[in-house]
């Protein structure tokens, strides 16, 4: 999975990228920057801390950190925008704090105004797409050659009615089947949108920050998560030791750092689970899309175990933690056996049997 992040100057979402890839040297720059982060989840911690394995691998996601622009310079044929359909999400950070005047040429810092100025510009791109798509199609067939169907077209102008609403096109509910046909336009209002809202140290001590009702209000009415960030904060913390950190985290009202939290909202947010396998060798998270089945799953490891896939071996993260250990749960019988259509949950400890 690709998560592109986007934001206008001094938005903080190069700081943001780094603190996500733990790469502290990246600078803000005209090309896009491209990390890993690595998903942090408690579960994965503790399971190595049980083991003890001689590796412990974290789930991923690839960041990629596009360029700014100033206000008014985001034209649809800009190689920003046109980079940004090769995501699978987007994440649009916000600045909330300060009070000197931005790049943008605001005079105050109004997280309302950057929220929608973007949102603005990525729904002129995908109607000037739509409209030079649906001009083409005309002529093609004018000349008889076009290939689009009756069906195609009718959407293509649905999403085209719907971007002149000011709308974005998440909030068309389409068909399988409409989906289909509009996938291969990669749309960037089509793509699923978190929004990161970053604060300074004192707005996150109270947990507040300007327009902040307005803004969660607009997103809770879209199904949009909001995750409240400090990169000032963000950075202090990952400074620290465990002991300092801790206590810094408590003296802010917080258990865990906002880049954590952020990491595993993108994940669930693209209806992304994990699965563990576990040994003295490695402790894994595995990351399937929800719904995935036992075989598929097994493939993610390696082609040969879903090729020569027998059954799988299951375990739920929270039996085997409250049994105590691997003995313990198969003696009480938590253990199951399953077949290839068994759908994996999220948190499933598996060993895979097979044959090639």
């Amino acid at each position: 999975m690709k998560i592109g992040i986007i934001g206008l100057p001094q938005s903080g979402k190069t700081t943001l990228f780094q603190l996500l890839t733990n790469n502290v040297n990246t600078k803000a720059s005209s090309k896009a920057n491209i990390g890993v982060a690595r998903v942090i989840d408690p579960r994965v911690t503790k399971l190595s801390q049980i083991f003890n394995p001689k590796k412990t691998t974290y789930a991923t996601i690839e960041m990629v950190d596009f360029s700014s622009l100033p206000k008014g310079q985001l034209k649809n044929d800009n190689p920003l925008l046109q980079a940004l359909k090769d995501v699978d999400a987007i994440v649009q950070v916000i600045r909330a704090f300060g009070s000197e005047p931005l790049l943008t040429g605001d005079e105050d810092v109004n997280p309302m105004n950057e929220l929608a100025q973007i949102q603005s510009e990525l729904i002129v791109s995908d109607w000037s797409l739509l409209e030079t798509r649906l001009e083409r199609i005309e002529k093609e067939r004018a000349k008889g050659v076009s290939a689009a169907g009756a069906k195609e077209i009718a959407l293509l102008n649905s999403c085209k009615d719907t971007l002149e609403q000011d709308l974005p096109l998440w909030t068309l509910e389409l068909s399988t089947e409409e989906e289909k046909l509009i996938r291969g336009y990669n749309f960037l209002t089509r793509k699923p949108l978190l929004i990161v809202v970053n604060v300074d140290e004192e707005q996150m001590r109270q947990h507040s920050y300007p327009q902040q009702g307005n803004l969660e209000a607009w997103a809770d009415e879209r199904g949009i998560p909001v995750i409240m960030i400090s990169g000032q904060v963000e950075k202090e913390i990952s400074q620290l030791d465990e002991p300092d950190r801790s206590l810094f985290m408590a003296d802010l009202g917080i258990t865990e750092s906002g880049i954590e939290r952020l990491s595993r909202a993108v994940y669930a947010h693209l209806g992304l689970i994990s699965y563990f396998t576990v040994g003295e060798d490695e402790v894994r998270a595995w990351t399937i899309v929800q719904g995935t089945n036992a075989k598929q799953a097994a493939g993610k490891i390696h082609s040969d175990l879903e090729r020569g896939f027998i059954r799988a071996e299951v375990v739920s993260y929270e039996d085997f933690i409250n049994a105590g250990s691997m003995q313990k749960a198969k003696e009480k019988g938590l253990f199951r056996l399953e077949g290839k259509e068994y759908v994996v949950q999220d948190g499933d400890i598996i060993s895979i049997r097979f044959k090639v």
